[in-house]
């Protein structure tokens, strides 16, 4: 009948109606059940893993039917993907990508109440908060001021790169630098930050970001504007180490040693470089090997350098924003570690380098020798500014000289500081050497080549090689200490890779080309400064100088007398005390330095040789060459007077 048939679409209707209204209350329990959810740090990591990995693996096709928004979709997923792959190797727009994903999820799924805060960061119970904590929430702070600055404002204004000292067991003191737990915890006082709500969760996001995609603990560290961030360099607990010798101390003692051994674990050592001082912050740890390891095997990984395994023990690489970054691991090294060494991007003057009183002679100078293209080596110990100095003085190079660079890692990045210029940089791979690049180079009509480190025998011999035939001059940084040893190193380079095998010869070769050694200290309070600009003089210079000298004094003889010494042995008898005086003196060269360093002040101490001051002329423009004879004058009347 027509009723039932009613009655029975009225009682579907409400059985679907019901059935709707219990999905929706069931919705509405379980989603006050998620915000009512105290989350912890593990929970929440993994909440955002396993939504990531969704937004980047579930099926597309199955759920977006017309073409454009499967386009889309596809689009961001890809975006999505290279964030996750790039953002820590450098990339801060990639990282902030993946931050900014992760404030989303973390919006969208947490209640943020007074015991979740409590659970994760209790920000408003200082007290309960670790030294990680604080100085996360320091960080954040002044980087929200003061950008990639806001680590060096606040090592300025709280001092945290002033020497320390203490007597060790023997009553000696020893000299440090550290940032403790005590240091952070007196800045956090002080500084009284109260943190809104948008920033509490910004620094939560980071933190989980950087355990799930970052570099852990120096993963913000990393991005400012220091020297260098380094781990695993310190510490107990590396690949051979004698663990064993805990069972020989009784077990109250070892209780105590135990805890003292884990707070110095080799994962639990970060340095900071900055300003030419190693800083030790005691209060950053990795917790793990295993941490430290994820963070070993992530950081070198831009531009796909390859695996880092046992066989290779090291790779050496550089990040995206040009960091160059060196990792190790057991066997080769006795626990994982890493080095960090950033440069300033930011094209660098003479002026700023070089800030001493009197400091105009030697920026004068250093301008003059590059102008008049003197093969230049600038040597000095590990983070005394030498790579900073060289990329100084790319601008003081005529501008229509082709540069070409040979660099183990790309470190100078010149085009980007002088992007009008002509400047092409070439490194080694695995499957292209150093001499290929330099032959390669001889065929890109470069005038000027620039080796970013000579820190091995065919590097050197590349240098001498590159010298003698492939350009107009040569700059180049190496390790030495002293101009002989600058000297002495080089020559026995030459021996080593089999280019020579007389060690007279070798000296000669690299004392014939070497002109002026820059040399730069850092001292103690990590100050740098150029301690002495040295000049080379050949020994065979010398005695043609001397020759001239001799024959000019003689010229004004008795022509008479001058026949009366002549005779039939007279070429025997000079070649035989040539020769004779040339195996007794010690070396082929002899040096004298130009400007040193004296009581913070740049002094000209010596004259240049007729030589060399010829020679720079012939290279200058007309212009230049009046003006360094100028300046030349006024420094030899300062050097009389």
């Amino acid at each position: 009948m027509p009723w039932m048939n009613v009655l029975l679409v009225v009682l579907i209707l409400l059985g679907l109606l019901f059935f709707l209204m219990y999905r929706f209350y069931k919705k509405e329990i379980h989603l006050k059940k998620a915000s009512s959810k105290v989350w912890s740090w593990y929970q929440l990591e993994s909440m955002v893993k396993e939504t990531l990995q969704q937004l980047t693996s579930d099926p597309l096709l199955d759920h977006y039917g017309d073409e454009e928004s499967f386009r889309r979709e596809y689009t961001r997923r890809v975006q999505l993907r290279n964030a996750l792959r790039t953002c820590s190797s450098g990339d801060p727009a990639q990282k902030q990508y993946i931050k900014s994903i992760i404030i989303d999820l973390l919006n969208k799924h947490v209640a943020w109440t007074d015991e979740q805060w409590s659970a994760l960061l209790p920000f408003d119970k200082p007290v309960q908060l670790q030294a990680q904590d604080q100085f996360d929430i320091l960080l954040y702070h002044f980087t929200k001021l003061h950008g990639t600055d806001g680590m060096h404002m606040l090592i300025q204004k709280y001092g945290w790169d002033q020497q320390r000292e203490r007597l060790d067991d023997g009553g000696d003191s020893y000299h440090y630098y550290e940032i403790d737990e005590q240091d952070v915890q007196y800045a956090y006082r002080m500084e009284s930050i109260h943190c809104l709500q948008e920033d509490r969760i910004a620094i939560v996001a980071q933190r989980i970001y950087q355990s799930y995609k970052g570099l852990s603990i120096i993963d913000e560290l990393r991005d400012m504007r220091i020297d260098g961030i380094s781990g695993g360099v310190s510490g107990t607990g590396g690949f051979g180490s004698i663990s064993t010798m805990n069972s020989v101390i009784d077990d109250e003692y070892q209780k105590g040693f135990q805890q003292h051994v884990e707070q110095l674990k080799a994962c639990n050592s970060v340095w900071l470089f900055y300003q030419g001082k190693s800083i030790r912050m005691s209060f950053l740890g990795f917790g793990s090997e295993s941490e430290l390891k994820r963070v070993c095997h992530n950081i070198y990984k831009h531009g796909a350098p390859g695996p880092l395994t046992e066989a290779d023990g090291y790779r050496v690489n550089d990040m995206k924003d040009g960091s160059r970054v060196v990792v190790l691991r057991p066997p080769f090294a006795e626990s994982w570690s890493f080095f960090v060494r950033k440069f300033n991007r930011e094209k660098p003057s003479l002026e700023q380098l070089l800030p001493d009183q009197e400091a105009e002679v030697i920026i004068v100078f250093l301008r003059f020798l590059m102008k008049g293209a003197r093969i230049t080596a600038i040597t000095g110990a590990q983070g005394s500014g030498k790579t900073t100095l060289l990329m100084a003085l790319i601008q003081s190079i005529y501008g229509f000289y082709p540069i070409r660079v040979q660099e183990q890692a790309f470190e100078l990045h010149l085009r980007d500081l002088y992007p009008e210029r002509n400047i092409l940089t070439l490194r080694e791979t695995d499957m292209i050497e150093g001499q290929d690049g330099l032959d390669v180079q001889k065929k890109t009509d470069g005038a000027v080549h620039i080796l970013g480190e000579v820190a091995s025998d065919p590097v050197a011999a590349w240098m001498i090689q590159m010298s003698q035939v492939a350009s107009l001059f040569t700059v180049f940084t190496h390790h030495a200490k002293t101009f002989p040893d600058l000297i002495l190193s080089l020559r026995n380079s030459l021996l080593k890779t089999g280019m020579f095998h007389h060690e007279k010869i070798a000296e000669q070769q690299v004392s014939s080309v070497i002109h002026f050694n820059v040399h730069l200290k850092r001292d103690a309070s990590g100050k740098r400064y150029i301690e002495r600009i040295t000049e080379c003089i050949p020994r065979l210079e010398r005695s043609k100088d001397l020759i001239e000298v001799r024959t000019d004094r003689d010229s004004t003889a008795d022509s008479s007398h001058l026949q009366e010494q002549a005779g039939v042995w007279e070429p025997f008898i000079q070649a035989a005390s040539d020769y004779y005086m040339d195996q007794q003196l010690p070396h082929t060269f002899e040096y004298r330095n130009i400007i040193e360093y004296r009581d913070g002040r740049y002094v000209w101490v010596n004259d240049l040789s007729n030589r060399q001051v010829a020679s720079m002329k012939e290279e200058m423009t007309s212009q230049d060459a009046h003006v360094f004879e100028q300046w030349l004058q006024a420094r030899r009347e300062e050097l009389v007077a």
